[in-house]
């Protein structure tokens, strides 16, 4: 480059708008991106909201005919199967298997372009898994000395930690509107569910510590869903990544809790009956694969907050229609709960929707929203993009903006890799399309250069 190119100085306060060399990230001008307007953004929510919905209505199903099938399989009156555990291990490996077909057949979908190194897949990937497998094996271990309705009561504290690991890894803002929604949300489950449980000080830790690795599990997944350097970007990759080592870890603790030799010398694994356990075995593993897609789909749409209260709302459908149709009773404790509970999740729905509302959305030509990300080659930045960095950045290293979706896609657990690249962005000033090479660089603004040439961006010495 010439000597007028290497003394070329950009600043963020400069206007940008209508410059003819800068692009965004899908190669559109940037007079073409505007801030939405109130009535776009309320568009937007209702769009997300009824896909975000469809999702939800689809994990119902999957979910529900999973439980029905726990319910055949392991009910004394029917299959009579004896470990759980095991048939949820099966489980895992059959997702395995689906994700890879899936990556097999359509790598242009499900495929990213990208894997996880060795040391990422390790202390990223790994914990996930072992949290989940850990997290399923206690909860299973817990049955075995409490009553299902103290194991429900208890198990409901998970909500409390996704929220409490969601303000660790910043997936949300802390707020005190939220806190006091999911403590009301929380309260009402535990007076739903409420009979006269004795209580079980082993089983009750046992109930907690899964509790929270529930929490740490779910949190650890949005980030991973995020994540697109890894190329866990979509629910597929990421089961396929993640499922062999659940697998691994609850097949640990089935060998430790279970007597497997016991198992494999029962009926179930006697002549034509071993096919007929495979089948039922492996079969309901293709419900499962398709109910944790889902599952992924909406934590990485909306988040692991919502993904827990859609849970929630799950229980109060299924006490609701068993009352109403199956003629479960109900004490007036417990129809209070149902009631508190459902005035929590509209609470939270609302808190959502006013949140989504006040948060500044940039719209491209087309009028869908953009994120705020850089290309693959890590070239092409929007100017809009840039405002808005340095409008969550300015003042300090850490995010702070109302709506931190941008944050949410480029955190993964540390916070020394975001520091790095937000000191980065400021120090390279700005970046252009490769477009814009064919013409050269635009002309030096007037004026006094901002920078000396000694503390210039490397690329300027080009």
């Amino acid at each position: 480059m010439s000597s007028a190119s290497n003394d070329a100085r950009y600043s963020l306060d400069e206007p940008l708008v209508g410059d003819p060399h800068l692009h965004n990230a899908n190669g559109m001008s940037s007079d073409s991106v505007h801030m939405a307007t109130l009535d776009e953004k309320k568009r937007i929510w209702w769009r997300n909201s009824v896909i975000n919905f469809t999702f939800i209505a689809l994990w119902f199903i999957f979910s529900t005919i999973l439980s029905l099938y726990n319910k055949w399989m392991f009910s004394p009156d029917y299959f009579r199967f004896p470990s759980p555990l095991f048939v949820t291990t099966m489980h895992f490996f059959v997702q395995f298997a689906l994700a890879s077909l899936l990556r097999f057949v359509w790598p242009h979908k499900f495929r990213p372009t990208q894997n996880p190194t060795r040391a990422d897949y390790g202390k990223k990937a790994v914990p996930t898994a072992v949290a989940t497998g850990l997290d399923i094996g206690l909860s299973n271990l817990s049955l075995k000395t409490i009553s299902l309705s103290f194991f429900t009561m208890v198990k409901s504290s998970s909500l409390i930690f996704v929220l409490l690991f969601a303000f660790i890894f910043r997936l949300e803002k802390f707020s005190l509107r939220l806190v006091a929604v999911i403590f009301l949300i929380f309260s009402g489950v535990l007076l739903m569910v409420a009979t006269e449980s004795h209580f079980v000080i082993h089983g009750f830790f046992l109930v907690l510590t899964a509790s929270a690795l529930g929490g740490f599990r779910w949190a650890l997944t949005q980030l991973l869903l995020k994540d697109k350097k890894m190329g866990m970007d979509n629910p597929a990759a990421t089961i396929y990544w993640l499922a062999p080592v659940m697998g691994i870890t609850l097949a640990i603790v089935c060998v430790i809790i279970d007597d497997l030799s016991s198992l494999f010398h029962s009926e179930f694994f006697t002549g034509l009956k071993t096919l007929e356990t495979i089948l039922f075995l492996t079969m309901p593993g293709i419900v499962a694969f398709c109910m944790v897609m889902t599952e992924f789909h909406i934590i990485q749409r909306a988040g692991v907050v919502p993904m827990s209260i859609a849970g929630i709302a799950k229980e109060v459908t299924t006490i609701s229609i068993s009352a109403a149709v199956f003629g479960d009773s109900l004490t007036p404790l417990n129809i209070f709960g149902v009631g508190i509970t459902v005035c929590g999740i509209a609470l939270f729905t609302y808190h959502k929707y006013r949140k989504s509302l006040d948060s500044t959305v940039p719209l491209d030509a087309h009028g869908n929203p953009i994120s705020i990300d850089q290309d693959a080659d890590g070239m092409t930045m929007s100017h809009v993009e840039l405002d808005e960095t340095m409008r969550l950045t300015r003042g300090s290293d850490e995010f702070d903006g109302e709506d931190d979706e941008t944050y949410q896609s480029r955190t993964l657990f540390s916070a020394d890799a975001d520091a790095e690249e937000i000191r980065s962005i400021r120090s390279s000033k700005l970046r252009w399309s490769p477009a814009a090479d064919e013409h050269g660089p635009p002309a030096a603004p007037p004026g006094p250069p901002r920078v000396s040439k000694e503390d210039a961006p490397a690329w300027q010495h080009a």
